[in-house]
């Protein structure tokens, strides 16, 4: 009889594992080069985000915040420390207020929602938590958005505590981390800020209270990605801001419309030059380790062009190098960005001085005309006082 051999088939082969995008791998080493090979990236948080939203001429801070430089570190090695910071009470502070308004699954915070933003009847009892837990900042995001998605398709209320949002800023990702966002059985999505500073007689400090609309627009705006890939899902723009009452530790929230604030972040935002066409134009070999000396990290950093005002002193760590370096060079940005709007093509103090002096300057120019009769003005109030006396 005929043997017949066994006929062996081809085994299935999985399909190969996607290739990643050799310019996102030279940018990721290109930026790791630029930060220092021994400092680990400090993530971009939402607080940061406004910031640089409100400069985003500064191409200085986007590039060292998207390469994850500790500009805390930098500013210290240059020999400019910045007094930037919370202070640990403080943080212990508003991590056991924040702990207390979740406490019991979250009882006191629907509370609050439902006493602000819900409708008639009583607050939500049945409120799902989903579990958020996973690896590493992409994983936590991608969970949060599968648990968002989940919550819509319910139909009920969800709490999410602390989720992981991402958001892409001048090319690069951005990871945040609101304190909470809760979907509502219609498909709104609610951000929760939880602050530990006070709200008194129902009002808090209107700058404080500026800041967090900021930071929670920049939320907003990482939501609406997800959102745009969610059946039946929209984000609220009026977030929900949890304080302590007057000078007690009990909570109490108020409503705050952050439209303005969402749609002025979206547009600085999208002003950002991307961070790989600053990254490209730096000479090579440049690095801000602050291990280097500084020599070398001053020479790194002047290579890159800042947009400085008396505004980033509140708002970034590396602002007193920059203000000093203004300082020096009598840039007129140190005197403010309504004052250097004013000026128009007068660049120094320098040349303002000489311009209201006669010594320099189109006579024609609206602006040397108005600093000439300014001058005019002082010495004749001088002249005047001095015959008084």
């Amino acid at each position: 009889m005929p043997q017949h051999r066994p006929v062996h088939l081809p085994r299935p082969t999985s399909p190969p594992p996607p290739r990643e995008d050799p310019s996102a791998v030279t940018l990721r080493q290109r930026l790791a080069e630029l930060r220092g090979p021994a400092v680990t990236p400090r993530p971009l948080d939402a607080r940061a985000l406004a910031a640089l939203a409100a400069n985003p001429g500064c191409k200085r801070r986007a590039l060292l915040d998207g390469a994850g430089v500790d500009k805390a570190a930098l500013a210290t090695a240059l020999g400019s420390p910045a007094p930037f910071g919370q202070s640990q009470f403080a943080f212990m502070r508003g991590n056991a207020f924040e702990a207390k308004v979740k406490a019991d699954g979250g009882t006191e915070l629907m509370r609050l929602l439902h006493e602000r933003l819900g409708g008639p009847g009583e607050p939500p009892h049945d409120v799902a938590v989903p579990d958020l837990t996973a690896a590493g900042p992409q994983g936590r995001a991608a969970r949060t958005a599968l648990a968002l998605r989940e919550a819509t398709g319910a139909g009920g209320w969800a709490l999410l505590d602390h989720p992981m949002l991402a958001l892409e800023v001048a090319g690069s990702p951005a990871y945040l981390e609101p304190d909470a966002v809760v979907v509502h059985p219609d498909g709104t999505w609610t951000v929760v800020e939880i602050k530990s500073f006070p709200m008194i007689d129902g009002s808090a400090d209107a700058a404080k209270v500026g800041a967090a609309a900021r930071q929670s627009a920049v939320y907003v705006l990482a939501l609406e990605r997800v959102a745009e890939a969610t059946d039946g899902a929209q984000v609220g723009h009026r977030v929900l801001l949890v304080c302590p009452k007057d000078f007690s530790n009990l909570p109490t929230a108020s409503v705050v419309d952050v439209r303005k604030q969402r749609a002025v972040t979206r547009r600085q935002l999208t002003r950002l030059t991307r961070i790989e066409d600053i990254a490209a134009a730096l000479p090579d070999g440049t690095t801000f380790d602050p291990e280097r000396s500084p020599e070398e990290l001053d020479t790194a950093v002047e290579s890159v062009a800042a947009a400085y005002a008396p505004e980033c002193l509140a708002a970034c760590e590396l602002a007193f190098h920059c203000r000093g370096r203004a300082r020096a060079a009598g840039a007129v940005e140190a005197l403010g960005r309504s004052v250097r709007g004013e000026l128009g093509g007068l660049t120094t103090v320098g040349a303002v001085l000489a311009a209201a002096a006669g010594k320099e300057g189109d006579p024609a120019d609206p602006t040397v005309a108005a600093l000439r009769r300014a001058a005019a003005l002082r010495a004749e109030a001088l002249d005047g006082g001095s015959v008084c006396r």
